[in-house]
């Protein structure tokens, strides 16, 4: 599509939750077509392979409107996050904001981002109010003491974070 703003939405998605699929509705709502790139970062010792969690997030994304879905594309990646934008001819990274303890990381991360490629921007959208307690380690923490996690992700996730403690064990 010429002349269109493509924007990437970076994350680990380790799992993918309601907060990232709610983002995720938002920023294609902000952008012509959205890339979400799920970033391989083994540093972090996901649960999760790259592949499983890209696996999740294309199945969030394919449950969206159809209009929406149709405009977003889930890529792995495990390069620098602004050289993965330009080799996706994205000018904007968009970054989700779930509370005030977010915005000095993120603020940090947009103003590095900036000098490093002065050509993408970085957009930042507030998680909606049902969402903004939700992280992917709460998550994970509150399914290996054998809490419900039902409320902050979708079944497919739940199932799949179930099955995988449970091989923990």
């Amino acid at each position: 599509m010429s002349g269109s703003r493509w924007g990437v939405y970076p994350g680990t998605f380790d799992p993918v939750t309601n907060g990232h699929t709610d983002i995720i509705n938002r920023a294609a709502q902000v952008v012509d077509e959205l890339i979400v790139g799920v970033a391989v970062n083994a540093g972090k010792e996901p649960l999760f392979s790259p592949d499983e969690r890209l696996a999740m997030v294309q199945t969030e994304v394919a449950d969206l409107d159809k209009d929406t879905a149709s405009r977003i594309n889930v890529k792995l990646f495990d390069n620098l996050l602004v050289n993965f934008v330009e080799q996706q001819n994205a000018s904007v990274i968009i970054r989700g904001l779930r509370a005030v303890s977010d915005f000095e990381y993120e603020f940090q991360m947009a103003a590095m981002n900036s000098h490093l490629n002065n050509r993408v921007e970085t957009v930042f959208l507030m998680a909606s109010d049902k969402h903004q307690f939700i992280s992917s380690r709460f998550v994970k923490e509150i399914g290996r003491l054998g809490g419900d996690v039902g409320h902050f992700v979708s079944e497919a996730v739940r199932d799949q974070l179930a099955a995988r403690l449970e091989q923990g064990k």
